[in-house]
């Protein structure tokens, strides 16, 4: 693949990271959205439905996921590091989810900003951004 087309997949692969991220409110159910905006750390958790907000946080971990797969195959241009990916991506997935459920079933105050900041690693792809830097530096040293 040349340069050119790398560089046009990579700024269209970003842009759907991009465009999710900008229209999450649009396609997602989440009442954290607003939740999180707020001074939360100091208001009752939102009104919401349980299988609905964990339906849609899987779609939206599922979606960044397979993006970011794309993303460092089209860097790496290696299918081992995408097979390693993933695996990092669904045991990540697992343990996050289980307790993405237990705050979004026991909410407690005292427990948002850890709830919060669990709830950042299935919304966002903050995976791919502590894997890029490693498999590049893993490629270097290599």
């Amino acid at each position: 693949m040349s340069n050119s087309k790398k560089y046009v997949l990579l700024i269209v692969l970003f842009g759907l990271l991009i465009l999710i991220r900008l229209f999450e409110s649009d396609l997602f159910y989440d009442p954290y959205l607003t939740f999180f905006q707020n001074d939360y750390l100091y208001m009752d958790s939102p009104r919401r439905e349980i299988f609905k907000v964990t339906l849609f946080t899987s779609l939206r971990f599922i979606l960044n996921t397979a993006i970011s797969l794309g993303i460092l195959y089209v860097v790496f241009k290696d299918k081992s590091i995408v097979k390693f990916s993933m695996l990092i991506y669904i045991l990540a997935y697992v343990i996050l989810i289980i307790i993405y459920l237990y705050f979004v079933i026991n909410p407690r105050q005292e427990d948002y900003y850890l709830f919060f900041n669990v709830r950042r690693f299935l919304i966002q792809p903050i995976i791919l951004i502590l894997l890029l830097p490693a498999f590049y530096y893993h490629k270097i040293k290599n």
